[in-house]
Order: C-alpha cells, then structure tokens, then sequence
C-alpha cells in the first residue's frame, strides 16, 4: 500500500503511472488525483492487456510495461486492491494501490492549503 505522502513524491517523480479505476462519471463529478489517467474497474484487465497502439488511443497515454511502476486508486481504496491483484497476475510485478484513495488524497489536500 501506497500512503498519501510516498503518492505524492512518487508523483512529482514522474515515476509512476497512476490509474484511478473509479468510473468516469465518479471522476467528473468528484475530480481526480492530478496526474493520474482513468481506466474503470471493468476495463483494466483488458486495457493491461491490449496492444500500445489500441491502448494509446483509448486512453492517450503510452500504454506501461510489465516492469512499470503501476499504483491504482479508486474513492476509499476497495476497488483499487482488486484491480492490483489483477494486475499482479498479469504480470505486472511493480503494481501497488492508494489504499486512502480520493477521499484521503481531498482530506490531505485541503488540509495543506
């Protein structure tokens, strides 16, 4: 697991890819983790698993490789440990979740300003 602190040094690194799996409308109506793409729960064992071209354009970022660093997120980080798992059996060793999710990150984040 992933905390607040560490997501946001990984962040500013530029060393991650950071998926929120939340669905999009969640997204639009709540915001979401600057820096982060969207790819919904029911998508992501698929889209970890298409070709870069067809990842690319679905979701236009450059589609990560097995030993990428991959951190999933999602509201209070149910959905974000299953997708890791998913993840992890597809390969992607270096997978890790936010387990605080959106609603820490806006708790941590309001709290700062």
């Amino acid at each position: 697991e992933v905390t607040y602190r560490e997501l946001k040094n990984l962040l500013s690194s530029k060393i991650i890819m950071l998926i929120d799996v939340r669905e999009s409308w969640d997204i639009h109506e709540q915001g979401k983790i600057p820096g982060s793409i969207n790819i919904p729960l029911d998508e992501v064992g698929e889209a970890l698993q298409m070709n870069p071209r067809d990842f690319k354009e679905k979701y236009q970022e450059v589609k990560p490789s097995k030993s990428d660093s991959l951190v999933f997120s999602c509201f209070s980080g149910v959905r974000s440990k299953k997708v890791m798992d998913t993840a992890i059996s597809l390969g992607f060793n270096s997978a890790q979740h936010y387990a605080g999710g959106w609603k820490e990150w806006v708790t941590y984040e309001m709290s700062e300003k």
